[in-house]
């Protein structure tokens, strides 16, 4: 069975060209429900081989046919203000590409999406969609839309529709057969693996593309070399875990062991000093 060269790891180093825009242009096509067509690659700081980033943290920013704006980044470390990240992300991007002087109507657009492999809040999806919306105080089934000459300038319906949107993608947590197009990019997000029966837009593509045995040796040893740094790195942020978790038991098993036997102390029975600490 043929390997399939990791989704950041083709972000850095292949993606990125034009001959294969056509796979991040399948992707999007498939997370935004319409057709996408990639203009150009815009340099981003994930692309920088810092030590701390380069297996950590990948980004893209890709400035779509229409205009607008795509940052798709995948995030492999834990990150408790990810989510500020994100707004951060979103919000450069809006200043970043706009000309000095240029008036507001120039703002571009901006969909953010997020690929994690780690929990990232609490909730029972893998995926989710953000997005501003208008909606009446007093008549909550009011939202506000673009009048019609704006809705004509901004090709949108909805004055929410032209601020930041953002797609967060906790792929670790999908756990079901692909059943379709975005399924089946979840799957080989998480896995790495396009089986043939895969048919979304952008992997058939990637089934040749990213292929490892198409490297050359120094581009194989590369990858390799990042995959067992991701690799470490995984596994320290485990081991630190649960190095932390084992001594937050202890200490806790401590602390009430020296709260039980200070009730005791104080003269009150045993079931009734279990009692108070809910024992």
């Amino acid at each position: 069975m043929s390997k399939y060269i990791r989704f950041d790891y083709a972000a850095k180093r292949l993606l990125r060209q034009k001959a294969n825009f056509v796979v991040l242009e399948g992707f999007l096509t498939v997370l935004l429900k319409t057709n996408v067509k990639i203009h150009r690659m815009l340099e981003s700081e994930g692309n920088q081989e810092h030590e701390h980033s380069k297996f950590n943290r990948v980004d893209m920013i890709a400035e779509l046919g229409n205009g607008e704006l795509a940052i798709v980044e995948v995030q492999n470390n834990s990150e408790v203000d990810y989510f500020q990240r994100m707004l951060y992300g979103a919000s450069k991007a809006v200043t970043d590409y706009i000309g000095l002087g240029d008036a507001y109507s120039k703002i571009k657009k901006v969909y953010s999406v997020s690929i994690v492999y780690f929990g990232l809040g609490q909730g029972e999806d893998y995926a989710y969609h953000g997005k501003t919306e208008f909606r009446g105080i007093n008549k909550t089934d009011d939202i506000l839309r673009l009048s019609k000459k704006q809705q004509e300038q901004f090709k949108h319906e909805f004055a929410g529709d032209l601020f930041p949107e953002y797609f967060l993608l906790r792929v670790d947590d999908f756990d079901s057969a692909a059943k379709s197009s975005f399924e089946e990019w979840i799957s080989f997000l998480k896995t790495g693996d396009i089986p043939e029966s895969f048919t979304a837009p952008g992997l058939r593509e990637a089934r040749e593309r990213l292929r490892e045995d198409n490297m050359t040796e120094a581009e194989r040893l590369r990858y390799r070399s990042y995959m067992e740094a991701l690799r470490h790195a995984r596994s320290a942020l485990s081991t630190s875990y649960q190095e932390g978790l084992d001594k937050g038991v202890e200490k806790g098993k401590k602390e009430g062991q020296e709260e039980l036997l200070a009730l005791l102390e104080s003269g009150i029975s045993l079931a009734e000093a279990k009692r108070k600490l809910g024992l």
